[in-house]
C-alpha cells in the first residue's frame, strides 16, 4: 500500500517576491492617491481607538465588566459629548478665532502709527534713561507687518473654511467615531488586536519597536492632549480674569501653540499683546501699553510654570526629541499635510528617529537593543491616590449588585420550585 504524497505550496523566487512586493506598494500607492481624503478620518480612528484603550483595560482587568458592554458606553458618552459639544456651540469658537485674526487684521494697520509715537517717547529711571527715538521702531513694525499680515491671511482662511464645512467635519468625526468603536470592540482586551504584525523571525524585534512607540506616542498624544487642555483651561481662566477680548480664542491659539517650540509661544504672545494693546478696555486704569506688558508678563510667567512643573510630568516618557528638529518637522509637515503635520509633527519625528535607529543598526550588524536596558519597558499605571476611594467605592457598588442580582435569582428558583410543590399537592389532593 502505497503512502498518499502529501501535496506542499511551492516556494517562491526571489523574483517573484521582488515582483510581487513592487505590485504591492504600486496598488498601495494608488489607494493613497486616489483616497487621500479618507486618510485624516481613518488615522484619527485609530488615534482616539488608542487613547481609549485603557478604560476599558482597567475596568475589565480590575472590575471583570464585560470588554464589549465597556466599549459601547464609553462611545456613548462620547458620542454624547460630541453631540452636546455641537449643540451648544462647540463651532462658536470657530467664529471667536475668526474674528479675533480679524480683529488682529483691521489694528495691526495702525502698527506704524503707534511705533512712530513711541519713538518718540523717553523715560527716566533715576540714572536709567530709555529713549526710544534711538530705534528705528517704524521701519521695523514695516518689516513685522511684511511678515505678519501673509500669516494672518493664511491662518483666517484655514479657519473660515473649516467653519465653513461645518457639516463635512461633523460628518468625518462621527465616520472616525465609528470606525473607532469596531477597532476597539474587536481588540477584546488584547493590545496586540490593534496593531498586529507578525513577521517570521521579527516579532522578538516587533514587539521591543512597539514597546518603544507605544512610549513615544503614549507621551506624545496622552501627554500632549492633556498639556494642551490644562492650558486652554488656564488662559480660560487667565485672560478672562484679566478682562482681555476674544480670551476663548486666544486660549485656543495658547494650546495648539504647544505643538511649536519657541515659534509657538512667541506667536501666542504676540495675539495676547496686540489683542490687549489694541482692544482700548484695560483693567485697574492702566494705559494700554503697561496693561498688554502686564498680560504678556503674566503669560510668560504661567508658561514657565507649566513647562517646568507640569510638562515634566506628563511627558516624561518621550523619547529625547530636540525641540530644534521639532521645529524643522513641524515646518516641514505643515508644507506636506497642512494642520494635521503640524499637530503630528513631534511623534512622528520620533519614531523616525527610532526606526533610523534600528535601520542603522542593522546596517552595520550591531545589536540595535542593546542600549535599551530593561527598565525602560513601560509599567503599567496605577490609579492615582486621590481616585483610589473612588475606584474602591465603584467596586463595592459593583459586588453590592452582584450579589443583589444572585439573591434575586436564588429567590425566584425557590419560588418557582415552592409553587411547583404546591401546584403538584393540589393536583393529588383534587
Amino acid at each position: 500500500m502505497h503512502s498518499k504524497k502529501v501535496e506542499k505550496s511551492p516556494s517562491w523566487s526571489s523574483t517573484t517576491k521582488l515582483v510581487v512586493a513592487l505590485v504591492m506598494i504600486a496598488v498601495f500607492t494608488f489607494f493613497i492617491v486616489r483616497f487621500n481624503n479618507i486618510l485624516a478620518p481613518l488615522f484619527f480612528a485609530f488615534l482616539l481607538a488608542f487613547l481609549l484603550y485603557p478604560i476599558p483595560d482597567f475596568f475589565k482587568e480590575k472590575l471583570n465588566i464585560s470588554w464589549r458592554v465597556t466599549v459601547i458606553i464609553i462611545y456613548l458618552i462620547l458620542l454624547a459629548l460630541f453631540l452636546g459639544l455641537i449643540t451648544l456651540g462647540g463651532f462658536a469658537v470657530f467664529d471667536q478665532i475668526s474674528s479675533l485674526i480679524r480683529f488682529i487684521q483691521f489694528e495691526i494697520r495702525d502698527l506704524p502709527v503707534f511705533l512712530e509715537e513711541l519713538s518718540q517717547l523717553r523715560y527716566e529711571f533715576g540714572r536709567f534713561v530709555i529713549d526710544f527715538s534711538e530705534l528705528d521702531l517704524v521701519s521695523i513694525g514695516n518689516q513685522l507687518l511684511s511678515l505678519v499680515q501673509p500669516m494672518l491671511s493664511g491662518l483666517g482662511n484655514v479657519v473660515g473654511s473649516l467653519a465653513g464645512s461645518a457639516a463635512a467635519l461633523i460628518g468625518w468625526s462621527l465616520f472616525s467615531i465609528l470606525i473607532s468603536y469596531f477597532i476597539l470592540s474587536e481588540a477584546k482586551g488584547a493590545r496586540s488586536e490593534l496593531f498586529k504584525i507578525d513577521v517570521p523571525g521579527y516579532n522578538y524585534d516587533i514587539q521591543l519597536i512597539g514597546i518603544e512607540l507605544k512610549r513615544t506616542w503614549n507621551a506624545f498624544l496622552r501627554g500632549q492632549l492633556t498639556i494642551i487642555l490644562i492650558t486652554i483651561v488656564v488662559y480660560i481662566i487667565l485672560l478672562g480674569a484679566l478682562g482681555v477680548n476674544f480670551y476663548y480664542g486666544l486660549a485656543f491659539i495658547a494650546g495648539f501653540a504647544r505643538f511649536v517650540p519657541y515659534v509657538g509661544p512667541a506667536v501666542a504672545w504676540t495675539s495676547y499683546g496686540l489683542v490687549s494693546l489694541f482692544q482700548g478696555t484695560t483693567i485697574f486704569g492702566l494705559e494700554s501699553f503697561p496693561y498688554a506688558l502686564v498680560v504678556v508678563g503674566v503669560a510668560w510667567i504661567t508658561d514657565v510654570i507649566l513647562d517646568n512643573f507640569v510638562v515634566p510630568r506628563l511627558m516624561g516618557d518621550a523619547l529625547k526629541v530636540h525641540p530644534a528638529a521639532v521645529m524643522v518637522a513641524v515646518i516641514v509637515s505643515a508644507s506636506l499635510f497642512g494642520f494635521i503635520g503640524v499637530l503630528l509633527a513631534a511623534p512622528v519625528l520620533a519614531t523616525a528617529k527610532l526606526i533610523g535607529k534600528y535601520v542603522f543598526s542593522k546596517m552595520f550588524d550591531i545589536d540595535p537593543w542593546e542600549k535599551f536596558s530593561q527598565d525602560r519597558i513601560p509599567a503599567e499605571p496605577k490609579i492615582p491616590n486621590q481616585f483610589k476611594p473612588l475606584f474602591h467605592f465603584f467596586y463595592r457598588i459593583k459586588n453590592d449588585v452582584k450579589n443583589w442580582l444572585k439573591q434575586k435569582r436564588k429567590n425566584k428558583m425557590n419560588n418557582s420550585l415552592k409553587n411547583q410543590v404546591i401546584s403538584e399537592k393540589e393536583e393529588i389532593d383534587g
